[in-house]
């Protein structure tokens, strides 16, 4: 066989059932797009992450994310790791290392490592991620990789903040869309504030005249709305699994409306 090269993007869809098992794991799909070498990662060990005091999604998720690797001076491999899904990046990769075909890594910041072999081609990659329990993990060579960076495009007619509230009876939670125009078409980031002030990438916005959808595959979760004539609303629903709710949007004029309510300060509205 000849030298195996460790330089490139390869990209893989890995489908987990939805949690709900009691495994106490969580359970993800990964689409992940890795730059020279098969690589595969999972979040960081712990509960099944929801929105908004939803349960947890029946349906897959997806998490994407991407792994660099690059030869240093001295012929060795180093990598760092962006899950793009959870707005981390340059997550530190150890330990890699590639002898003949195969391919293995370490995360430590997730305890979780990667076991595979490089197919004859240099195209695909099979192997185990390990973090908790093996999951086989498939990659495929692609050539183009996810983007984590995005140049601003001319101001669409809705860029800003929207700012929203979820009624789940026994308490209201604030959801946040900030959505920007860039070169590469519409974005989104999304939050609840009073949970987490912590905004994360949306997989997908997708406008078509006054629809919108906006899409939380890391979170199996769906935002469709009407935007009004005079943009003064989204009126829409966010759908978790098989659960739904209304959800209007409207936008928003003063920062301090995305300030965290303390729980004397509850979220009335």
């Amino acid at each position: 066989m000849s030298r195996l090269s460790c330089e490139g993007t390869f990209r893989a869809l890995e489908t987990y059932p939805a949690l709900g098992r009691g495994t106490g794991h969580e359970t993800n799909t990964f689409a992940r797009n890795v730059d020279c070498g098969g690589n595969v990662l999972r979040p960081r060990a712990r509960p099944h992450r929801r929105l908004a005091g939803y349960p947890v999604p029946r349906g897959d998720v997806e998490l994407r994310l991407v792994l660099h690797i690059a030869k240093n001076p001295d012929g060795t491999l180093k990598a760092t790791l962006d899950s793009v899904d959870q707005g981390q990046n340059g997550l530190a990769v150890t330990d890699l290392s590639l002898e003949g075909p195969n391919l293995t890594f370490d995360v430590d910041a997730v305890n979780g490592s990667y076991r595979g072999k490089v197919m004859g081609d240099g195209k695909t990659i099979l192997g185990k991620w390990q973090q908790g329990r093996p999951m086989d993990l498939e990659f495929e060579r692609a050539t183009t990789p996810i983007k984590t960076q995005h140049k601003p495009g001319k101001p669409s007619d809705i860029d800003g903040a929207w700012l929203g509230t979820l009624d789940l009876g026994e308490r209201k939670l604030r959801v946040v869309f900030h959505i920007i125009n860039t070169e590469d078409g519409l974005m989104a980031t999304f939050g609840v504030l009073d949970e987490n002030p912590q905004l994360l990438p949306a997989t997908s916005v997708t406008r078509d005249g006054a629809s919108l959808k906006i899409e939380a595959k890391q979170f199996g979760g769906v935002y469709a709305g009407k935007i009004a004539a005079d943009r003064s609303s989204i009126d829409g629903t966010w759908t978790q699994g098989d659960h739904s709710l209304p959800l209007v949007l409207k936008p928003v004029k003063d920062p301090s409306e995305l300030q965290p309510k303390t729980p004397q300060n509850p979220a009335t509205k």
